[in-house]
Protein backbone atom coordinates (compact mmCIF):
# COMPACT_ATOMS: atom_id res chain seq x y z
CA UNK A 1 0.00 0.00 0.00
CA UNK A 2 1.41 3.57 -0.33
CA UNK A 3 2.08 5.96 2.16
CA UNK A 4 -0.72 7.91 1.76
CA UNK A 5 -3.12 4.80 2.42
CA UNK A 6 -1.68 3.65 5.30
CA UNK A 7 -1.58 7.33 7.16
CA UNK A 8 -5.46 7.25 6.31
CA UNK A 9 -5.96 3.37 7.73
CA UNK A 10 -3.52 4.98 10.67
CA UNK A 11 -6.25 8.44 11.46
CA UNK A 12 -8.97 5.97 11.17
CA UNK A 13 -7.44 3.68 13.63
CA UNK A 14 -6.68 7.00 15.97
CA UNK A 15 -10.65 7.52 15.52
CA UNK A 16 -11.43 3.93 16.46
CA UNK A 17 -9.87 4.14 20.04
CA UNK A 18 -11.13 7.86 20.47
CA UNK A 19 -14.81 5.52 20.17
CA UNK A 20 -13.72 3.12 22.61
CA UNK A 21 -12.62 5.46 25.04
CA UNK A 22 -15.50 7.56 24.22
CA UNK A 23 -18.10 4.43 24.57
CA UNK A 24 -16.69 2.46 27.73
CA UNK A 25 -16.35 6.45 29.52
CA UNK A 26 -20.53 6.99 28.49
CA UNK A 27 -21.08 3.36 29.57
CA UNK A 28 -18.65 3.58 33.10
CA UNK A 29 -18.30 -0.22 31.71
CA UNK A 30 -17.58 -1.97 29.15
CA UNK A 31 -13.53 -3.90 27.79
CA UNK A 32 -11.19 -1.38 26.51
CA UNK A 33 -8.29 -3.53 26.79
CA UNK A 34 -9.04 -5.63 24.41
CA UNK A 35 -10.97 -3.34 22.04
CA UNK A 36 -7.63 -1.48 21.92
CA UNK A 37 -5.43 -3.79 21.29
CA UNK A 38 -7.39 -5.30 18.23
CA UNK A 39 -8.51 -1.30 16.62
CA UNK A 40 -6.12 -1.57 14.15
CA UNK A 41 -7.34 -5.04 12.82
CA UNK A 42 -10.55 -3.52 12.69
CA UNK A 43 -9.67 -0.51 11.32
CA UNK A 44 -7.82 -2.87 8.18
CA UNK A 45 -11.14 -5.45 8.06
CA UNK A 46 -13.93 -2.60 7.76
CA UNK A 47 -11.63 0.20 5.59
CA UNK A 48 -9.56 -2.52 2.97
CA UNK A 49 -10.28 -5.78 3.36
CA UNK A 50 -13.96 -6.90 3.93
CA UNK A 51 -16.54 -6.14 1.29
CA UNK A 52 -18.75 -4.30 3.05
CA UNK A 53 -21.57 -1.72 2.38
CA UNK A 54 -22.70 0.75 5.36
CA UNK A 55 -25.38 2.21 3.08
CA UNK A 56 -26.95 -1.76 2.71
CA UNK A 57 -25.83 -4.05 5.90
CA UNK A 58 -27.71 -6.31 4.83
CA UNK A 59 -26.76 -7.16 1.12
CA UNK A 60 -26.42 -10.99 0.97
CA UNK A 61 -23.11 -10.89 -1.23
CA UNK A 62 -21.34 -9.30 1.48
CA UNK A 63 -18.28 -10.46 3.25
CA UNK A 64 -19.35 -11.60 6.84
CA UNK A 65 -17.54 -10.72 10.33
CA UNK A 66 -18.20 -12.28 13.75
CA UNK A 67 -16.55 -10.82 16.69
CA UNK A 68 -16.05 -14.26 18.65
CA UNK A 69 -14.24 -12.36 21.79
CA UNK A 70 -17.68 -10.44 22.43
CA UNK A 71 -16.58 -8.81 25.54
CA UNK A 72 -14.53 -6.22 22.79
CA UNK A 73 -17.63 -4.78 21.39
CA UNK A 74 -16.45 -1.35 21.71
CA UNK A 75 -14.07 -1.73 19.38
CA UNK A 76 -16.95 -2.91 16.69
CA UNK A 77 -19.29 -0.74 17.53
CA UNK A 78 -16.30 2.07 16.82
CA UNK A 79 -15.21 0.51 13.56
CA UNK A 80 -18.84 0.42 12.47
CA UNK A 81 -19.51 3.74 13.52
CA UNK A 82 -16.31 4.87 12.09
CA UNK A 83 -17.29 3.47 8.93
CA UNK A 84 -20.84 4.86 8.72
CA UNK A 85 -22.86 2.08 9.86
CA UNK A 86 -24.49 4.19 12.55
CA UNK A 87 -23.83 7.31 13.99
CA UNK A 88 -20.62 7.92 16.09
CA UNK A 89 -22.69 10.65 18.42
CA UNK A 90 -24.15 7.12 19.37
CA UNK A 91 -21.43 5.13 21.05
CA UNK A 92 -21.62 7.47 24.41
CA UNK A 93 -25.13 5.37 24.82
CA UNK A 94 -23.32 2.00 25.33
CA UNK A 95 -24.79 -0.49 27.99
CA UNK A 96 -27.58 2.12 29.04
CA UNK A 97 -31.32 0.61 28.95
CA UNK A 98 -32.93 2.12 25.92
CA UNK A 99 -29.41 1.83 23.55
CA UNK A 100 -29.51 -0.49 20.97
CA UNK A 101 -25.56 -0.98 21.74
CA UNK A 102 -25.78 -3.79 24.34
CA UNK A 103 -22.46 -4.80 26.13
CA UNK A 104 -22.12 -7.61 23.53
CA UNK A 105 -22.76 -7.42 20.10
CA UNK A 106 -26.67 -7.74 18.92
CA UNK A 107 -27.44 -8.82 15.27
CA UNK A 108 -31.01 -7.79 16.17
CA UNK A 109 -30.03 -4.37 16.84
CA UNK A 110 -26.95 -3.16 16.07
CA UNK A 111 -26.69 -2.00 11.96
CA UNK A 112 -23.46 -4.07 10.77
CA UNK A 113 -23.57 -6.71 12.82
CA UNK A 114 -23.23 -10.17 11.35
CA UNK A 115 -23.85 -12.33 14.74
CA UNK A 116 -24.44 -12.19 18.24
CA UNK A 117 -21.49 -12.91 20.47
CA UNK A 118 -20.36 -12.76 24.31
CA UNK A 119 -20.12 -16.80 25.47
CA UNK A 120 -16.82 -17.24 24.13
CA UNK A 121 -15.37 -19.99 21.73
CA UNK A 122 -19.21 -20.00 20.42
CA UNK A 123 -18.52 -16.99 17.37
CA UNK A 124 -15.88 -19.02 15.91
CA UNK A 125 -17.99 -22.27 15.49
CA UNK A 126 -21.28 -19.44 14.30
CA UNK A 127 -18.21 -17.97 11.91
CA UNK A 128 -17.63 -21.43 10.50
CA UNK A 129 -20.76 -22.51 9.76
CA UNK A 130 -21.43 -19.45 7.67
CA UNK A 131 -18.35 -20.30 5.84
CA UNK A 132 -19.88 -23.39 4.92
CA UNK A 133 -22.81 -21.98 4.35
CA UNK A 134 -21.32 -19.53 1.99
CA UNK A 135 -19.29 -22.91 0.49
CA UNK A 136 -22.47 -25.12 -0.05
CA UNK A 137 -23.87 -21.84 -1.99
CA UNK A 138 -20.61 -21.28 -4.37
CA UNK A 139 -20.37 -17.89 -3.42
CA UNK A 140 -17.51 -16.15 -3.48
CA UNK A 141 -18.42 -14.76 0.49
CA UNK A 142 -15.29 -14.64 2.74
CA UNK A 143 -16.20 -15.18 6.44
CA UNK A 144 -13.77 -13.42 9.19
CA UNK A 145 -13.86 -14.32 12.77
CA UNK A 146 -11.69 -12.34 15.71
CA UNK A 147 -10.52 -14.26 18.90
CA UNK A 148 -8.95 -13.38 22.25
CA UNK A 149 -5.72 -15.35 23.39
CA UNK A 150 -7.66 -16.47 26.52
CA UNK A 151 -10.79 -17.37 24.69
CA UNK A 152 -8.43 -20.61 22.84
CA UNK A 153 -8.75 -22.28 26.60
CA UNK A 154 -12.72 -23.32 25.10
CA UNK A 155 -12.71 -26.58 23.43
CA UNK A 156 -15.38 -25.41 21.17
CA UNK A 157 -12.60 -23.15 19.94
CA UNK A 158 -10.77 -26.66 18.26
CA UNK A 159 -13.61 -28.23 17.19
CA UNK A 160 -14.39 -24.92 15.30
CA UNK A 161 -10.99 -25.35 13.39
CA UNK A 162 -11.10 -29.40 13.13
CA UNK A 163 -14.41 -28.42 11.37
CA UNK A 164 -13.23 -25.69 9.09
CA UNK A 165 -10.21 -28.08 7.86
CA UNK A 166 -12.24 -30.91 7.71
CA UNK A 167 -15.06 -29.26 4.99
CA UNK A 168 -12.15 -27.33 3.30
CA UNK A 169 -13.30 -23.93 4.38
CA UNK A 170 -10.33 -21.43 2.41
CA UNK A 171 -12.44 -18.69 2.46
CA UNK A 172 -12.53 -18.14 6.29
CA UNK A 173 -10.32 -16.53 8.21
CA UNK A 174 -9.57 -16.92 11.57
CA UNK A 175 -7.57 -14.26 13.64
CA UNK A 176 -6.53 -14.85 17.06
CA UNK A 177 -5.78 -11.54 19.16
CA UNK A 178 -2.28 -12.65 21.30
CA UNK A 179 -2.35 -9.62 23.83
CA UNK A 180 -1.10 -12.07 26.60
CA UNK A 181 -3.54 -10.85 29.07
CA UNK A 182 -7.28 -12.25 30.01
CA UNK A 183 -9.27 -11.10 32.99
CA UNK A 184 -7.71 -12.95 35.79
CA UNK A 185 -4.06 -12.15 34.20
CA UNK A 186 -1.33 -13.00 31.77
CA UNK A 187 -2.82 -15.73 29.71
CA UNK A 188 -0.07 -17.94 30.05
CA UNK A 189 -0.18 -18.31 33.66
CA UNK A 190 -3.93 -18.94 33.57
CA UNK A 191 -4.14 -21.20 30.70
CA UNK A 192 -1.04 -21.97 28.88
CA UNK A 193 -2.37 -22.25 25.24
CA UNK A 194 0.94 -22.43 23.56
CA UNK A 195 2.05 -23.54 21.09
CA UNK A 196 -0.48 -21.91 19.43
CA UNK A 197 0.64 -21.55 15.87
CA UNK A 198 1.18 -25.53 16.00
CA UNK A 199 -1.78 -26.56 17.50
CA UNK A 200 -4.17 -24.53 14.65
CA UNK A 201 -1.51 -25.85 11.61
CA UNK A 202 -1.92 -29.62 13.55
CA UNK A 203 -5.44 -28.79 12.76
CA UNK A 204 -4.87 -28.45 8.83
CA UNK A 205 -4.64 -24.33 8.38
CA UNK A 206 -2.25 -22.14 7.31
CA UNK A 207 -0.95 -20.31 9.94
CA UNK A 208 0.53 -16.89 9.66
CA UNK A 209 2.20 -14.71 12.16
CA UNK A 210 2.15 -11.05 12.65
CA UNK A 211 2.90 -7.46 14.48
CA UNK A 212 -1.16 -6.78 14.94
CA UNK A 213 -0.60 -3.01 14.59
CA UNK A 214 1.34 -3.50 11.53
CA UNK A 215 -0.56 -2.52 8.50
CA UNK A 216 2.08 -3.93 5.79
CA UNK A 217 2.02 -7.37 7.47
CA UNK A 218 -1.86 -7.61 7.74
CA UNK A 219 -1.72 -6.74 3.87
CA UNK A 220 0.76 -9.53 3.48
CA UNK A 221 -1.23 -11.93 5.83
CA UNK A 222 -4.60 -10.97 3.61
CA UNK A 223 -2.46 -11.51 0.52
CA UNK A 224 -1.60 -15.23 2.22
CA UNK A 225 -5.24 -15.74 2.79
CA UNK A 226 -6.34 -14.77 -0.44
CA UNK A 227 -3.67 -17.03 -1.75
CA UNK A 228 -5.18 -20.00 -0.16
CA UNK A 229 -8.28 -19.59 -2.05
CA UNK A 230 -8.85 -23.25 -3.59
CA UNK A 231 -5.92 -24.72 -1.57
CA UNK A 232 -8.87 -26.19 1.35
CA UNK A 233 -7.09 -24.42 3.88
CA UNK A 234 -8.72 -21.90 6.45
CA UNK A 235 -6.44 -19.18 7.04
CA UNK A 236 -5.16 -18.32 10.93
CA UNK A 237 -3.92 -14.59 11.38
CA UNK A 238 -1.67 -15.01 14.98
CA UNK A 239 -1.31 -11.08 15.73
CA UNK A 240 0.92 -10.49 18.51
CA UNK A 241 -0.63 -7.41 20.51
CA UNK A 242 -0.41 -4.61 23.46
CA UNK A 243 -3.34 -4.49 25.06
CA UNK A 244 -4.47 -1.36 25.49
CA UNK A 245 -2.65 -0.03 22.73
CA UNK A 246 -2.30 3.77 22.35
CA UNK A 247 -3.56 4.98 25.95
CA UNK A 248 -0.24 4.55 27.72
CA UNK A 249 -1.60 4.21 30.74
CA UNK A 250 -3.78 1.10 29.80
CA UNK A 251 -1.00 -0.94 27.67
CA UNK A 252 -0.42 -4.41 29.19
CA UNK A 253 -2.62 -3.32 32.37
CA UNK A 254 -4.88 -6.20 32.74
CA UNK A 255 -6.92 -4.19 35.17
CA UNK A 256 -8.24 -2.36 32.30
CA UNK A 257 -9.53 -6.10 30.55
CA UNK A 258 -13.31 -4.75 31.93
CA UNK A 259 -13.15 -1.32 33.88
CA UNK A 260 -14.21 2.14 31.99
CA UNK A 261 -12.29 5.56 32.51
CA UNK A 262 -13.31 7.89 34.97
CA UNK A 263 -13.52 11.63 34.00
CA UNK A 264 -9.72 12.50 34.41
CA UNK A 265 -8.50 8.92 32.51
CA UNK A 266 -10.78 9.79 29.98
CA UNK A 267 -9.25 13.36 29.08
CA UNK A 268 -6.13 12.34 29.28
CA UNK A 269 -6.22 9.02 27.00
CA UNK A 270 -8.36 11.18 24.19
CA UNK A 271 -5.19 14.17 24.82
CA UNK A 272 -2.80 10.96 24.03
CA UNK A 273 -5.09 9.95 21.05
CA UNK A 274 -5.36 13.67 19.75
CA UNK A 275 -1.24 14.03 19.75
CA UNK A 276 -1.25 10.56 17.83
CA UNK A 277 -3.48 12.35 15.23
CA UNK A 278 -1.62 15.58 15.00
CA UNK A 279 1.60 13.76 14.52
CA UNK A 280 0.16 11.72 11.74
CA UNK A 281 -1.58 14.57 10.11
CA UNK A 282 1.89 16.69 9.74
CA UNK A 283 2.47 17.13 5.90
CA UNK A 284 -1.46 15.41 4.81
Amino acid sequence: MTIDEKKELQLHAVAVREGILTSAHGAGAGHPGGSLSAADMFTYLYFREMRVDSKNPKNPNRDRFVLSKGHTAPGLYSVLAERGFFPKEDLPTLRHIDSYLQGHPNMHTVPGVDMSTGSLGQGISAAAGMAKGAKYLGSDINTYTVLGDGELAEGQVWEAAMFAAHYKLDNFCIIVDLNGLQISGETEKVMNTKPVDEKFASFGCDVVEIDGHNFDDMESAFERFHENHGSGKPTVILMHTVKGKGVSYMENNVEWHGKAPNDEEYERGMAELAAIRAELEVGV
